[in-house]
């Protein structure tokens, strides 16, 4: 039966129960998703958690409530592109922001304060036993993205204007990009090999295919606009690169909780600093060397 409740403290325990009713489907879909039996069984007991959280305060409103579909939804798409520890830190982040929702209930639900500790207490002791397989390459994927944000951001923008033309742009650096991801796959491999992780050849997979990645990305614009938008390619170009360093530095931050900003303008920094000083040089070289293409 429901407790009587005033009209501020309901409002907050209705939003409460709604979150713990979207946060045990996603959970469940997660353990749906997951292969590994021990992670699919902590996932599956984190859903039961959220559950029985949302029937405490059920018993308080006396009402049955919807969870948030469209949460549900993107919690679930972003769940098959980044992976579950990156979804898991999303919602804890979430539910750090209802700190000081919770100071509201302490009078008006008894319960709250062993609730509450024991959620982050099993939620952290669970998450910790997690062991997401893209984690463990992260240094894999930075060495790629990274020396493709750099080398490619410099060669593209120098080769713009040296040669004033996107066409002829995008097949020097798509030649310069894949001889590059190669290159950079195979020494990584090397390195690894040389440290003696059984996991070499895994580790190389990773670099070259998020060096590849970079490469289109950083590409494609040359090959959307007309010859002559020399200019305009690059200006996408130089969006492009702020939005992956912005997405992967973004994903990076929740996923092994690291600060975003610093790692984002130090990122930044260096790919746009190489980007401007090739810029200078490509126009330089061009006045120098007289090519006309």
């Amino acid at each position: 039966m429901a407790t009587a409740l005033d009209r501020e403290t309901r409002t907050v325990l209705l939003r409460f129960q709604k979150a713990e009713a979207t946060d045990h489907i996603v959970y469940r879909r997660m353990a749906k998703h997951e292969r590994h039996d021990p992670h699919r069984d902590v996932l599956y007991r984190i859903a039961d958690d959220e559950q029985e959280h949302y029937e405490v305060w059920k018993r308080y409103t006396g009402v049955d409530v919807a969870p948030n579909r469209l949460k549900t939804t993107w919690y679930t798409l972003l769940l098959y592109v980044l992976g579950y520890t990156f979804v898991l830190r999303l919602m804890e982040r979430g539910e750090d922001r209802t700190a000081a929702a919770y100071a509201l209930l302490t009078s008006a639900v008894p319960e709250i304060e062993d609730i509450i500790a024991r959620e982050q207490e099993h939620e952290e002791m669970l998450i910790g036993m997690l062991d997401e397989e893209r984690l463990q390459y992260v240094g894999a994927i930075v060495l790629g993205l990274n020396d493709a944000l750099v080398e490619l951001t410099g060669t593209i923008a120098g080769l713009t204007f040296a040669l004033a033309n996107t066409r002829v742009v995008a097949l020097a650096g798509i030649i310069t990009g894949i001889a590059a991801t190669l290159s950079m796959a195979a020494s990584n491999y090397l390195a690894e090999r040389a440290n003696n992780n059984p996991k070499a050849l895994k580790a190389s997979i990773y670099t070259g295919t998020a060096y590849l990645i970079t490469v289109v990305l950083l590409v494609l614009p040359y090959l959307l606009v007309p010859e002559e938008g020399y200019l305009l390619a690059l200006g996408i170009m130089l969006g492009v690169v702020i939005f992956v360093i912005f997405a992967f530095n973004y994903y990076i931050s929740v996923a092994q909780r690291q600060p975003f900003l610093s790692r984002f303008g130090h990122m930044a920094a260096i790919s746009l600093g190489v980007a401007l000083i090739s810029f200078v040089i490509g126009l330089a070289a061009r006045q120098l060397l007289g090519v006309d293409i």
